[in-house]
């Protein structure tokens, strides 16, 4: 696949977050334990690098060393790595190729037509649905009880960002370049939620997915802006957005946060570096240690 025909960023957020909700997988879990496993989804990725022994991983997507897009990127330098296409998939000998809906269509065909096992998942849109997966990509390694510690991690860290009972609410919205915004119904929406937050995304007329006008905010701003962060030093749009000096106007009104982008995409293992994030601005907004 060439540069100018590899999915960017963007284009890598909005396929994951209005994917579908299902937990689609293909195929039962196999008799032996894999031995050389391929993941070509980003999310995928996360999960099969912390439930995986290390020896069975093959290869990771090229998005597992983007710090913009992965929380691996500092972990899986050594892992190799695909542009999804069936040439470099076949050359690895997977006996297991971990995918979504949103994988290249040609190399699902041409894996499926040499008769390379598969495992096929879409994006899950609620916590429930996060842990399910995990435990069945889990199973489909071999490594149940690795699954089992993973989701025990993910349920503690949730535990840990949840706010006191009666705490008050804070009314919020995770802001992505160009205004892209989560509403009702996604798991940014339940994560808020969790984390003491309300998602009043809806309240500028998004539904689940959609985008939202800097001068709406102006004009009716949440108490708290998640504005989505890249990597640090980056000249990124988060940056301009959260110096913007139109802002400047309702700083005794709205708080603006940083949110890192790669926390935006997926569920599975990043879900623990999201409720810490979620729980740390939380914090900052309301001046607690």
């Amino acid at each position: 696949m060439t540069e100018s025909a590899r999915p960017g960023l963007g284009q890598l957020t909005r396929r994951a977050a209005v994917g579908g909700l299902a937990l689609g997988l293909a195929g039962a879990a196999p008799a032996t334990r894999p031995r050389r496993v391929v993941s070509l989804n980003p999310c995928l990725d996360v999960i099969l690098f912390h439930v995986a022994e290390r020896r069975q991983i093959a290869a990771l997507t090229h998005y597992a060393r983007d710090p913009e897009a992965s929380t691996l990127a500092d972990r899986a330098l050594d892992i190799p790595i695909t542009y999804e296409t069936a040439e470099e998939v076949v050359a690895l000998r997977p006996d297991l190729v971990l995918m979504s809906h949103h994988s290249a269509v040609a190399t699902r065909n041409a894996l499926s037509r040499l008769g390379i096992p598969q495992a096929m998942f879409d994006v899950p849109q609620t916590v429930a649905a996060s842990l399910a997966q995990i435990r069945q990509v889990a199973q489909q390694l071999g490594q149940p009880a690795r699954g089992e510690a993973v989701v025990a991690r993910i349920q503690a860290a949730l535990a840990a960002a949840a706010p006191p009972p009666g705490a008050p609410k804070l009314s919020a919205i995770v802001y992505q370049p160009n205004g892209f915004a989560a509403g009702a119904g996604t798991l940014t929406d339940e994560m808020l939620r969790r984390t003491g937050f309300e998602n009043v995304a809806a309240r500028y007329g998004l539904g689940r997915w959609g985008n939202i006008g800097l001068e709406q905010i102006i004009a009716d701003p949440p108490q708290v802006l998640l504005a989505g962060q890249a990597a640090a030093g980056a000249p990124t749009w988060a940056d301009r957005v959260l110096s913007h000096p139109a802002l400047d106007r309702i700083s005794g009104v709205m708080h603006r946060q940083a949110f890192p982008q790669r926390l935006l995409y997926c569920g599975g293992p990043v879900l623990i570096e999201t409720a810490q994030a979620l729980a740390r601005a939380r914090r900052n907004v309301l001046g607690t240690a």
